[in-house]
């Protein structure tokens, strides 16, 4: 159709074109709006939604743990859960197969691979960690010569009605081995305690009374019998107990039974002057003790009277070593157990 300008006046000509042009510009904008519109809606359907929660197996949240949703082509996003456990990513590529992992301090990690729709809210409640066994490795080192130390230091606390020592016993089921150094320092404990020469006062007031060794009687004879029962008692301790169980590697204390039969108890403690344990637990002859005795009663043939320095008055010495011995196990395995105090480690 066409429009005779001229038939028209000039103002509604002016007002026709101006709203034929309002008419063209409304139009436009209706149609660059809707462009916008379905583009805007085009690309809110190539995306979705991803959130969830991370629990533990007792559906307890975890706080703190981080969560990547890794990509195809290497991109990714992490983020941290929050108090109820709680993470969301948004605008996540719809259609792709992502990878999401899950880490938490003490727990296992997870992952799975999930895919959101377009335009999907997808909500993963399936995330469970499970707690994490911790394994530890515990080394536990034994010192055997510690232990013997701990056990030595209880045997000087045993007292027999509490002042008497009652050193070389030990009452423990498995007693360490005593080390060169721990066989010297018994011995010494031992031979310095006051109730050693108050032990040897005794015997020497003992020989006293039977007249022996051939010393006459007195002040003076008690003064000679009393240093020889001092000099015996030491050499012997020295050697049997210290000197000869350090050089042949046996134990010189008297291993309490304390149960069985009182046949085998008196039997273990009669046998106890004859046979010995060895540092490496084994039974064997108790040369230490046969030594010790043999070699006291040698030596004292220096100081005592000549009557009495003789092969016979040193096997009687030696006899009465042994018989000593064996009346002491006794008393260990039946009489003095009863009334010591032991000590503990």
């Amino acid at each position: 159709m066409r429009i005779n300008r001229n038939a028209l006046p000039s103002s509604r000509w002016s007002k026709f074109l101006t709203q034929t042009l309002i008419f063209i510009a409304l139009g436009g904008m209706s149609l660059t709006l809707s462009a916008a519109a379905q583009l805007i809606e085009a690309s809110h359907t190539k995306t979705g939604n991803l959130s969830g929660t991370v629990v533990d197996t007792t559906d307890d949240p975890i706080p703190n743990a981080t969560v990547v949703l890794q990509g195809p082509a290497g991109d990714h996003w992490t983020a941290v859960t929050k108090d109820d456990g709680g993470f969301a990513f948004r605008d996540v590529a719809a259609g792709i197969d992502f990878h999401l992992s899950v880490t938490a301090e003490g727990f296992a990690d997870w992952g799975s691979s999930v895919t959101v729709e377009p335009g999907q809210d997808r909500s993963l409640t399936d995330i469970k960690l499970r707690i994490l066994a911790v394994q530890r490795a515990v080394n536990v080192s034994y010192s055997s010569k510690e232990v013997a130390a701990q056990q030595l230091r209880a045997e000087e606390q045993q007292r027999v009605l509490r002042f008497i020592p009652n050193l070389y016993v030990t009452y423990e089921p498995h007693p360490e081995p005593l080390t060169t150094g721990m066989k010297f320092h018994l011995a010494y404990t031992s031979l310095t305690n006051p109730f050693f020469f108050a032990r040897a006062a005794a015997w020497a007031g003992v020989q006293q009374a039977a007249n022996t060794p051939d010393w006459p009687l007195g002040a003076e004879g008690y003064g000679k019998r009393l240093g020889a029962s001092l000099a015996d008692a030491t050499t012997e301790g020295l050697i049997g107990n210290a000197i000869l169980p350090s050089l042949l590697h046996q134990d010189p204390r008297y291993f309490y039974q304390g149960n069985g039969t009182k046949g085998s108890r008196a039997g273990h403690a009669i046998l106890a002057a004859f046979i010995c344990r060895g540092d490496n637990g084994k039974v064997q002859p108790n040369y230490s003790t046969w030594g010790g005795s043999l070699i006291s009663s040698s030596i004292s043939m220096a100081y005592y009277p000549s009557s009495d320095r003789t092969a016979q008055h040193l096997f009687r010495n030696f006899g009465v070593g042994i018989g000593l011995h064996i009346v002491g196990g006794l008393a260990q395995e039946f009489i003095l157990d009863k009334f010591t105090s032991r000590g503990k480690h």
